[in-house]
């Protein structure tokens, strides 16, 4: 009876990926899928850093006036890149599923803490782009404040990145510098640079159906954007918060409502028929929100330093704003520049403000985050630097 042999297979079983066998999971591939992901990474960490001190700005470098548009377009590039960094970030994983799900898993130390690092980006960068997304659905099932976490978490998968950078650099020079023509991968015949292309041409679909909500000529296919600004329900511009949710249905439209400004030369109290009878300018001001929508507005209202200069306010105070709303964004602080532009709206688009717009009163400055544009203002804190 003749002896059996078990024979192990020289190669992969068809559709595993091997280096050796020249198949799509190449340096030359992962090289350039990784300089994509490093590209949309850096461009998302940069804007991110710039919405981060928004909110939390320097005292001596207080945020801008101009551009007056400057927060639409970067939080605009911030949520469209965050999205097309996803096809991105999982083709590149593809690329590299040979290496992830090598045996044994290290080899010495060094490479246990490579290992470990590659972990820390990967886990790190896919908790971030996932709950990224989930702000822009606004729907949160997790359990901590994402703007904090989202910002601490961006320099740990930059961080990470930079190391595993600095790490394979000399594998990155080598897989960009090998031409991506190669044989036929499969019966499909799908080539390296197909494979690059249509990752790419993925990528850049995710772009486009996403900055419909930055750039209104492309609003109708914007078919990832949740709150498309050609359809917003009132005044043309989408709503985040409306007044039922904020609890302020009835104190914003009671009769008793006043303005109240304190400073250094007291307290005044303000109807709104005084507020409408003071002199009003008009300004063409961007709404720009964190989920990455945007819509230019014009704007009509008292100006903020007129107001602030009634209780011994200069255009050097730091102004704070304050609504009926109570928690949440029911504040906000604004100084220099954006101070000097800045109106107390009672009119969008030369209507009078919704009340879900923030009826009565809503501040609107150039430059600055929606979240800051406080609505229902009924205190104006003016103080000295």
């Amino acid at each position: 009876m003749p002896s059996m042999k078990l024979r192990l297979p020289s190669s992969p079983p068809p559709g595993w990926p091997s280096e050796d066998r020249g198949r799509l999971h190449h340096e030359s591939v992962t090289a350039r899928l990784g300089t994509a992901v490093g590209i949309a990474f850096g461009i998302c960490f940069v804007t991110g850093v710039i919405s981060h001190y928004q909110s939390h700005p320097w005292m001596w470098l207080p945020p801008p006036a101009t551009p007056a548009g400057g927060y639409r377009f970067t939080q605009g590039l911030h949520v469209i890149t965050g999205f097309a960094s996803i096809p991105l970030l999982l083709a590149k994983l593809w690329s590299v599923q040979n290496k992830l799900a090598q045996w044994p898993p290290v080899s010495s130390v060094l490479h246990a803490l490579e290992r470990a690092s590659v972990a820390v980006l990967i886990a790190g960068a896919l908790v971030q782009l996932t709950t990224g997304m989930l702000n822009v659905l606004q729907y949160y099932p997790f359990k901590w404040p994402f703007a904090s976490v989202h910002y601490a978490l961006g320099w740990v998968v930059i961080g990470a990145l930079l190391l595993h950078i600095a790490v394979k650099l000399p594998i990155i020079r080598r897989g960009l510098s090998t031409k991506l023509d190669g044989p036929m991968v499969d019966e499909h015949g799908l080539t390296r640079r197909g494979a690059v292309t249509g990752v790419g041409v993925g990528a850049g679909i995710v772009g486009l159906t996403t900055v419909g909500q930055v750039v209104g000529p492309l609003a109708k296919v914007a078919l990832l954007a949740p709150r498309r600004p050609d359809r917003a329900p009132q005044q043309d511009l989408p709503v985040n918060r409306t007044a039922a949710a904020a609890g302020v249905r009835k104190t914003a439209v009671s009769a008793d409502y006043r303005l109240t400004v304190r400073g250094g030369t007291g307290t005044r109290t303000l109807t709104l028929q005084q507020i409408e009878a003071m002199p009003a300018q008009t300004r063409d001001l961007s709404i720009a929100c964190v989920e990455g929508w945007s819509r230019r507005a014009t704007w009509t209202g008292p100006s903020l330093l007129d107001i602030v200069t009634m209780v011994g306010g200069t255009a050097d105070s730091i102004v704070t704003v304050s609504s009926l709303e109570k928690g949440g964004f029911s504040r906000s602080t604004i100084t220099a520049g954006q101070l000097k532009e800045a109106l107390l709206a009672t009119h969008l688009r030369g209507e009078r403000l919704t009340l879900d717009h923030g009826y009565p009163l809503r501040l609107i400055a150039p430059d600055r985050k929606g979240e800051l544009q406080t609505k229902w203002v009924d205190t104006v804190v003016v103080s000295h630097a």
